[in-house]
């Protein structure tokens, strides 16, 4: 510790005169801070006590009431409860008091100014139906997250107490290493970047400032949305340490399979299956759509895999709103089996066409006597 007897004048550390203003002297130990910079001079005991220096005679100069003090009565007018006796014993300590003079300089403190930190964000699923995601909807969703404590109002102390500062980073949460040129900076492993201890722990938490609870979260699902979609609902994760806002909630949605409509895009798909007269002949049916149902004229002649359009019957879009359309694609469905009638209908019908049918009206056996009859035997 420096004695009051070997202390520099502080107008003589700035160089500047008694008379000085205040800007004159804040522009002064702007300069001086500037060319003993640790992070300027790396490894120089010397240029940090001239740091050191310098901050302290700034903090007196820069305070009315302090120089005051200090042009009647001299160190010793702002020593002890007034003022620091024997200056600054950290370099943090001078980034945290003045750490605003130094976001100009280009390079960044000895131990940065300890800020509270976001929360974790937290993870959930949501399940709807395909109405619900064309409509938009709102649902609840159960998320187990942590809450502050309310017994220590999340410090972690037994209430009453307080946490103590941290003697291994003083407080800062950070810890500087220095090797040669080299400037290391990392969180402090006693407090975890926290800058205190807590040495009496609230027994409701134990310590931590946290308790794991399941809460209940309304999530507005907006229309259009899609199946593997991802809501991000803010502020809704896990609290900040030291005061720090809390983490984000993001809500994955799974949009069942609808049995009528395949979804492509902002477009609906209605795979609609006609007979072959349907088909041939036309016919108008009964299509379902969004709102309820649609009447469909296919007319004479369409074509199997044909696609008929209706102008917004499919899903909205997610930024402005305008629905796609749903596309009804003709499938004609073939019988797999048909009663004689029907089997001697379509075979006039493949006479009229022309057309070169099977005899798969023949038994087995009676094929497979066909086959191995041979012209040989007719002889």
């Amino acid at each position: 510790m420096i004695s009051m007897a070997s202390k520099r004048d502080f107008y003589e550390v700035l160089g500047v005169s008694q008379d000085a203003s205040h800007d004159r002297i804040k522009k002064a130990y702007k300069k001086l801070a500037l060319a003993n910079h640790p992070d300027r001079n790396p490894g120089d005991e010397e240029a940090t006590t001239r740091f050191k220096e310098a901050a302290e005679a700034y903090e007196v100069l820069s305070n009315s009431d302090k120089r005051s003090r200090y042009d009647r009565f001299g160190h010793e007018g702002v020593s002890g409860a007034n003022g620091r006796a024997g200056g600054f014993q950290d370099v943090g300590d001078i980034f945290d008091l003045f750490g605003d003079l130094f976001e100009g300089f280009g390079f960044g403190g000895g131990r940065s100014r300890r800020r509270g930190r976001t929360g974790a964000n937290l993870q959930t699923s949501m399940t709807i139906d395909l109405l619900d995601a064309a409509k938009g909807c709102a649902r609840k969703v159960n998320v187990p997250r942590n809450e502050l404590c309310r017994t220590c109002s999340g410090s972690g102390a037994k209430p009453g107490s307080t946490p103590d500062r941290c003697d291994y980073c003083g407080g800062h949460g950070q810890v500087v290493q220095s090797q040669g040129f080299f400037r290391l900076q990392t969180t402090c492993p006693s407090c975890r970047g926290a800058g205190s201890v807590i040495r009496d722990k609230c027994g409701e938490c134990r310590g931590s400032g946290r308790i794991a609870k399941s809460v209940e979260l309304d999530i507005k699902v907006p229309a259009g949305i899609d199946n593997g979609a991802r809501l991000c609902a803010r502020g809704e994760g896990d609290p900040g340490a030291s005061g720090g806002p809390r983490g984000d909630l993001y809500v994955d949605i799974h949009v069942n399979e609808h049995p009528l409509f395949a979804r492509e895009g902002q477009h609906l798909i209605c795979r609609v299956p006609v007979t072959y007269t349907q088909a041939a002949l036309g016919t108008e049916l009964d299509i379902p759509v969004l709102e309820g149902r649609h009447t469909q004229t296919i007319p004479a002649g369409t074509q199997p895999g044909q696609v008929f359009r209706i102008r917004g019957g499919g899903m909205p879009d997610l930024r402005t709103g305008r629905p796609g359309d749903l596309l009804i694609e003709v499938q004609v469905q073939v019988p797999k089996t048909v009663g004689e009638e029907h089997e001697a209908l379509l075979r006039q019908l493949a006479e009229l066409e022309q057309a070169d049918v099977s005899e798969h009206h023949k038994s087995f056996l009676d094929r497979l006597k066909d086959w191995f009859t041979s012209p040989d035997d007719d002889e």
